[in-house]
């Protein structure tokens, strides 16, 4: 029904983020696997890079462990990069062609968008982002009754993600998607989707640790800017020892954003949250590197996750990002 309202509203062509998130998964699981099987060569912890605000936190608050980030896009860009590349080749037009806008329950995502050193493909990878809350006020004012609509698939071939795509609305999702596809990266089998769903939850600071073929992990999952200080106070006085870790500035993850609409003496983070797990065990694909669409632009376009194109238009180094 959100495809039909964002028609209604003029949009020609509609996509779903998951599908860019998937892709965030076998860039962001590719790196981590490099740098655990090169621990004397790489920066660990590996730090979940997908929440601008939590980049910037680090940028400006913990500058000497920038380099313990993740040089992946959001989903956000690397959708606006692949939009304006591979999906305008398809359609036989220039990047300057496509006005690329993207929905997002993050106020923060605004900023990134604008960041010069994330757009690759063209002047401006991802033109506008809407928060979840201004489109509702865009359909009310049109008038559009979303709930009277019919229900539309998605447009293709950036239309399709996988059960781990959705988890990356919700604290520990980006982190337990991530690991389904670093075990099969490490293993060449796939381990029982919810394997790792032991880093789960809505506590603010959570650790475990899983052990994959004969490597052995120590992770820590974070949501909230204040429990990501404590983190990094505890990492910088080295007191506690990651191989991963995933923060999300927002309570709860992205299902708790600061675009999302505002229910009056209500949390609904965590109900949102829960749904999305829901949606994951409901869905065909559970595996990012299983997603077919996400294969195919691969083997057509990409070639290889972390080769020379896939680091041109879905990397970025945030030590040059503009504060």
């Amino acid at each position: 029904r959100l495809a039909a309202a964002a028609r209604a509203l003029g949009v020609r062509h509609v996509f779903d983020t998951t599908f860019s998130a998937d892709l965030t998964i076998m860039e962001e699981s590719s790196e981590f696997v490099a740098r655990m099987t090169h621990p004397q060569e790489s920066k660990l912890p590996q730090f979940t890079s997908c929440c601008p605000g939590w980049v910037r936190f680090v940028r400006k608050e913990y500058p000497e462990m920038t380099d313990h980030l993740s040089t992946a896009k959001s989903p956000q860009q690397m959708f606006g990069a692949i939009a304006k590349s591979y999906y305008a080749q398809q359609l036989g037009k220039e990047p300057k062609d496509i006005f690329c806008v993207s929905v997002m329950p993050c106020t923060a995502k605004k900023y990134e968008a604008a960041i010069p050193q994330v757009s690759d493909a063209a002047d401006r990878d991802v033109d506008v982002v809407l928060t979840t809350r201004e489109l509702d006020r865009m359909l009310q004012a049109m008038q559009i009754n979303v709930a009277a609509l019919p229900e539309e698939d998605f447009d293709s071939p950036l239309g399709r993600g996988s059960g781990a795509g959705v988890i990356f609305g919700v604290t520990g999702g980006v982190m337990e998607a991530a690991l389904r596809t670093a075990y099969w990266k490490l293993t060449g089998a796939n381990p029982p989707a919810d394997a790792f769903q032991e880093i789960r939850g809505q506590k603010p600071w959570r650790e475990a640790s899983f052990t994959i073929g004969q490597t052995k992990l120590r992770l820590a999952v974070v949501s909230g800017l204040a429990s990501a200080r404590q983190l990094m106070d505890t990492l910088r006085a080295g007191q506690a020892d990651y191989d991963f870790v995933e923060v999300m500035a927002c309570p709860g993850g992205c299902s708790g954003g600061g675009g999302q609409p505002i229910h009056d003496g209500q949390d609904l983070s965590a109900d949102r949250g829960s749904h999305l797990y829901q949606l994951d065990a409901e869905s065909p694909i559970r595996f990012s590197h299983e997603n077919p669409t996400i294969q195919a632009l691969y083997r057509d376009y990409l070639e290889a996750p972390l080769s020379e194109k896939a680091h041109h238009l879905l990397h970025t180094d945030q030590r040059e990002w503009t504060l």
